[in-house]
């Protein structure tokens, strides 16, 4: 890229027992690789050796001296002007960077690429290549090739973005960090009609880590038409905190939160493997995605921050989990506020994942909260989070009532206040609104019965767990309690040794007024419930009956003074069409069926109403007979003992009579005499 400036090495005053040097101009056909040696190729004999990492450069002490201050330095530190030999184990970039650095100071052409400009300027700033010692230094060149064709390119961003994951805090103390990231922001938010740079695209579906040399350029046509999320592969390949600073910076430019969001979700499909796939394969295609990026080269990210994890000899799945946790606390962090912008199935995962991982609570507390502000998106399978701590039972129920509670909390502020919410909130959610609708909660409530049927089979459940997670949403959320019944049925088929009372007390939860016919059915031969709630639902059933009954009634002497009114019926039914005549028909032979079947229900009740008469007239007879005691008895005996003694002295019977005679003649005296 550059002509060879041999002659730019000029005189310097190197000072303090360093000799002055006149014009030093080495000819030379450049560097000889010998091993893991580097070799200057020209007459004269090297006399100054550079240790870089695992590589020897045997160079010449002033063509580095010219043009570096840090070897000026370590020369006028040791005091030795006869020094040759210079370790240099903490230069960024390498020894692949100190090459290029080092052909640079003997004037030999050095090709900039963007996937050596950031290595080669931290090292250009590490030797402290400046303008002072030579006008048009490595840093000034390096500085001018980052700032005009990097920055312009898309591709060129995200390949050095990409480089500088090896330079920390180098990259970052010299902003090629946020100078990327700006460009790549820009770029994204750019308007996909005047997009003409080279993209890569969404590829198919892989389940391997990504790797940021495998980018394929695919200039989009005249014709073409962009997508908004062109740019979601191209930053996926991204370590996640510079992925965090991209996105930060999308945000600031007023990219969409949808947007934002799918891009969330794109990038945990490529590095969180596990949170995509379903539940049945989970396990096996986790363990495939983690050998794929254990096993993967150089070239692909082994997660996390390096500089933290390079030095400790930790097992490798200790190494992943620390790094799993750090994009899964990373990603909660970023995720717009607005409700909707991604998935409530992905914020389920996500969150299983949290638990299982330890995430810092007050992240899975917020992520809890966003789970709440779309609750009624959840499904089942989403919800069937395993427990991690150390509960007995097998499912998390703790964690979803707090969902649940959040969910509340949220209906009850949208309906409080409704102002909160912005204008273009209201316009963009005027289909899924759920602060006046009660359509949400009776889809949670639907949610929640099939969730505590599935748990109920958990004998490590405990009743109050149940019932507080049943009694959680209010009773108008319910307009049909069967899936209730069904949850407290398999409740009592896993749980058999509950007593009387637990039973009872597990009942209450249901309304037998909002059983279905068949449930009502199923429930009046289920030997499981209790026999009081047996009654009820049986009572209840004879309620709708004989409401029904009276509806029915009611349409019929409507019908009938409606009849009334028809001066001429035998008119009206020749005007009426034939296929009227018929469906009518069928409908009276419909309405005489559904009668029918009201009256077979009716007797059956009344059947089971005396069956159960009869069982407690035998119930209270066996109770009197277990009561009576020999108190009683001896009591008995007595009385009969009096009656047989006032048999035998009817004397005593008459003189008695008479006293009573005699007192009621006092009596009616008493009275005419007060009269």
């Amino acid at each position: 890229m550059w002509e060879s400036e041999s002659d730019s090495v000029g005189a310097r005053d190197y000072a303090n027992g360093v000799p002055h040097s006149a014009k030093h101009a080495l000819k030379t056909d450049g560097f000889q690789l010998r091993g893991n040696s580097w070799y200057v190729s020209t007459d004269i004999p090297s006399d100054f050796l550079v240790q870089v990492e695992d590589m020897n450069f045997h160079l010449h002490k002033y063509p580095l001296l010219s043009r570096s201050g840090k070897m000026n330095r370590c020369i006028y530190e040791s005091r030795d002007p006869d020094l040759n030999k210079v370790v240099l184990d903490d230069l960024p970039g390498g020894a692949e960077a100190f090459e290029l650095a080092a052909k640079f100071c003997y004037g030999i052409a050095v090709d900039l690429t963007a996937a050596n400009i950031s290595g080669l300027r931290c090292a250009a700033e590490y030797l402290e290549m400046t303008e002072d010692l030579e006008e048009g230094n490595l840093i000034f060149k390096t500085e001018a090739f980052l700032s005009y064709v990097v920055l312009s390119s898309w591709r060129d961003s995200i390949v050095v973005l990409k480089s500088c994951e090896k330079l920390s805090p180098w990259a970052e103390n010299l902003q090629i960090v946020r100078r990327c990231s700006e460009s790549i922001a820009w770029k994204a938010c750019a308007n996909p009609k005047g997009i003409r740079w080279a993209y890569t695209g969404k590829p198919p579906k892989v389940s391997s880590s990504p790797k940021w040399n495998d980018l394929k350029d695919s200039s989009p046509s005249r014709n073409q038409l962009v997508p908004p999320d062109w740019w979601f592969e191209d930053v996926s390949i991204l370590r996640i905190d510079h992925f965090v600073r991209v996105i930060t910076a999308i945000k600031v430019k007023g990219m969409r939160f949808e947007l934002i969001g799918s891009s969330i979700m794109h990038y945990s499909s490529k590095w969180l493997p596990g949170l995509v796939t379903d539940t049945t394969s989970a396990g096996d295609e986790g363990s495939t995605s983690t050998t794929s990026n254990t096993s993967s080269g150089s070239n692909s990210w082994k997660g996390g921050l390096h500089m933290i994890v390079a030095g400790n000899k930790e097992d490798p799945s200790t190494i992943q989990a620390k790094d799993q946790r750090m994009i899964v606390e990373s990603l909660i962090s970023i995720i717009p506020p607005q409700k909707d912008c991604v998935s409530c199935s992905f914020l389920l995962k996500l969150l299983r994942m949290a638990n299982m991982l330890k995430v810092a609570p007050a992240l899975v507390t917020e992520l809890e909260k966003r789970v709440g502000m779309q609750f009624e998106q959840a499904t089942l399978v989403d919800l069937l989070i395993p427990s991690y701590s150390k509960s007995d039972t097998m499912y998390d129920v703790d964690l979803i009532q707090r969902l649940l509670e959040h969910f509340l909390v949220q209906e009850q502020t949208e309906i409080s206040s409704p102002s909160r919410q912005s204008f273009s909130d209201k316009h963009m959610n005027d289909g899924s609104q759920r602060g006046t609708a009660p359509n949400a909660k009776m889809r949670v409530a639907r949610l929640v019965d099939s969730y505590l049927t599935e748990v109920a089979r958990d004998r490590n459940l405990t009743l109050t767990k149940f019932q507080v997670l049943a009694e959680a949403l209010p009773e108008s959320a319910r307009t049909c309690d069967d899936g209730l019944y069904r949850a407290i049925d398999s409740y009592l088929k896993a749980h058999p040794t509950l007593t009387e009372h637990e039973r009872k007390r597990l009942c209450r939860v249901m309304d037998c007024q909002k059983l279905s016919m068949d449930a009502c059915m199923h429930a009046a031969q289920n030997e499981r419930l209790p026999l009081r709630v047996v009654v009820q639902v049986l009572f209840s059933e004879q309620v709708k009956i004989s409401n029904a009954i009276a509806n029915s009634s009611l349409k019929e002497a409507s019908d009938s003074q409606f009849q009334t009114l028809v001066t001429n019926r035998k008119t009206l039914l020749e005007a009426t069409p034939q296929s009227f005549q018929e469906g009518w028909a069928t409908a009276k032979k419909d309405i005489n069926t559904l009668k029918f079947e009201l009256e077979s229900v009716k007797t059956k009740y009344l059947e089971l109403q005396t069956e159960m008469e009869s069982l407690q007239r035998q119930y209270e007879k066996v109770s009197k007979q277990k009561q009576s005691s020999a108190w009683t008895s001896g009591w008995r005996k007595l009385s009969k003992l009096t009656k047989m003694s006032n048999l035998e002295t009817p004397e005593n019977e008459s003189q008695h009579q008479n006293m009573g005679e005699q007192t009621k003649k006092v009596h009616r005296r008493w009275r005419n005499s007060i009269s």
